[in-house]
């Protein structure tokens, strides 16, 4: 990395010198610096709305095809993030991943994926029309979560799939569990395979030797990153990295392009800039000061009767190569409540919202903007909450994770395939048309094209008596879900096309 020409931020430096200039705006938007939006512009002030501006003014270039201060700031990104090209991103990581998937499979390919995925990735394979090979992560039991993919099992899978276009990696999920992703890397590498990857919760890896490998580091083609949420850009902004020869970046581009809006928002894109310039400079000191202070949050959570934060001790496990220290996956089954009780206890008693919950647990997110306050009256609610409600070894929840379900046909098929709707209790054996999620991690129970099991049925079931709002279906209660309308014509006609594909 130069470390000289990280101190620039052209784009920013742009957006400020646009503002000192005094330029007369006659370009949208209407609000024309916040003066059309006054009541607005009190609350979050007046610099915000001043460098909210329009694509492609003099001086300002233009994301779709930047050949100026953004195309600079792109190579500063790549740069500082170890890539051969980095692509800003305002629709946030979705359209990264989305980006990822058509710029290396089309109708009828084959793209092996974890099936803990994010909901991001089906709209990918929707708009791709790429078939999913799912990969099953390994799960652990106590904590009732997902954790990551082994090396076996993507090489078991590139032997089983040989014609697959790519292999899509999370790193790491979102509880911070990172699997082994250099060994995968060469794996699919020694196919002649690129390997894609969604770093939506590992943006800050590569600036700390104590966090795992980002995927730069590991040798993988391409990542889609969530600067906004833990390398301090605002919400939305993101990236894409490229690097290595088996991608060709222009058809990454010609990909974002198609998903991408031609209105981007420069405060985003300038806190991309911004958050670059920071994390590359003083990404270590940070850092530390993040991971020391959730280590020191992590223990003293563990010494709280009833509840158990899981940290190192799990690297070198089956599902973990390396774990994330800054994330607090709090597990408080033993006091008898499940984890979205207690999000509610620390929301509306304590004032501390976590990142999510879901039965078993409640994620804190440790991040650069976390102090010693903010942390020690998260540790001393938890221990308040477990002693008031401790009803120890008292696991009122029996659902378990649904095991990999049937892939009958390929999600963009049963998206456009005709639907009926039914009620969720009766739709055993019927090929789901939607999603069926808990929202976040938004990793989705169903997904369209998958047979709907008496599991999925139950474990959506029991999400919702503990009070988890499902997503994914057109009705907002989710008592009911759209069905393939001629399961058995539909499944013939299936595999008639592919048979004729392959």
């Amino acid at each position: 990395m130069r470390v000289e020409e990280q101190q620039e931020t052209p784009l920013f430096t742009a957006l400020k010198k646009y503002v000192e200039d005094g330029t007369i705006s006659f370009h949208v938007p209407g609000h024309k610096g916040g003066r059309g939006i006054p009541e607005f512009r009190e609350f979050v002030g007046e610099n915000i709305l001043a460098i909210d501006v329009t694509a492609g003014l003099l001086g300002l270039d233009n994301v779709c095809n930047p050949l100026g201060v953004i195309k600079r700031a792109e190579e500063l990104a790549a740069d500082a993030f170890g890539a051969d090209h980095a692509h800003f991103l305002v629709n946030g990581t979705t359209s990264g991943i989305q980006a990822m998937i058509l710029s290396v499979a089309g109708p009828g390919d084959e793209i092996l994926i974890p099936r803990n995925a994010h909901r991001s990735v089906v709209g990918g394979l929707i708009l791709s029309g790429a078939r999913p090979v799912y990969i099953k992560p390994v799960i652990d039991d106590y904590m009732g979560i997902a954790m990551g993919i082994t090396p076996e099992s993507v090489r078991r899978a590139l032997v089983e799939h040989p014609n697959a276009k790519a292999v899509f990696v999370i790193n790491p999920t979102y509880y911070g569990v990172a699997s082994n992703l250099k060994e995968i890397v060469e794996i699919a590498h020694a196919f002649e395979k690129p390997v894609i990857v969604d770093e939506a919760h590992g943006a800050h890896f590569g600036f700390h030797p104590e966090l795992p490998l980002s995927a730069m580091e590991a040798g993988a083609d391409m990542s889609a990153a969530s600067v906004h949420k833990l390398v301090g850009s605002m919400t939305q902004s993101s990236i894409l990295l490229v690097k290595g020869n088996l991608v060709d970046d222009k058809r990454v581009k010609a990909a974002m392009n198609l998903t991408q809006t031609t209105s981007p928002s420069y405060p985003l894109m300038a806190s991309l800039d911004v958050a670059r310039k920071q994390i590359a400079l003083k990404g270590r000191e940070m850092l530390e000061r993040t991971i020391k202070l959730c280590e020191e949050a992590r223990s003293k959570l563990n010494s709280i009767d009833g509840i158990y934060v899981m940290g190192r001790e799990i690297e070198g496990t089956e599902g973990c190569y390396a774990y994330d220290p800054t994330k607090l996956a709090i597990n408080v089954r033993e006091l008898g409540l499940s984890g979205f009780e207690v999000e509610r206890i620390l929301r509306y008693e304590y004032h501390i919202q976590v990142e999510l919950s879901d039965l078993y647990n409640v994620l804190a997110v440790g991040a650069i903007g976390d102090s010693e306050e903010s942390l020690a009256a998260l540790v001393d609610a938890i221990k308040e909450i477990a002693q008031k409600y401790a009803r120890k070894n008292v696991i009122k929840i029996a659902a378990s994770l649904p095991e990999n379900q049937e892939l009958v046909v390929s999600p963009r098929f049963a998206f456009y395939s005709e639907k009926r709707v039914m009620h969720l209790e009766e739709s055993e054996g019927e090929i789901s048309a939607e999603m069926l999620m808990a929202y976040p991690p938004g990793i989705p129970i169903i997904c369209p094209g998958e047979r709907i099991t008496r599991e999925v049925i139950e474990y959506a079931k029991a999400l919702k008596a503990e009070g988890c709002h499902l997503q994914g279906t057109e009705d907002p209660e989710t008592n009911f879900i759209k069905v393939l309308a001629d399961r058995e014509s539909v499944e013939m006609e299936y595999y008639r096309q592919a048979e004729q594909v392959g």
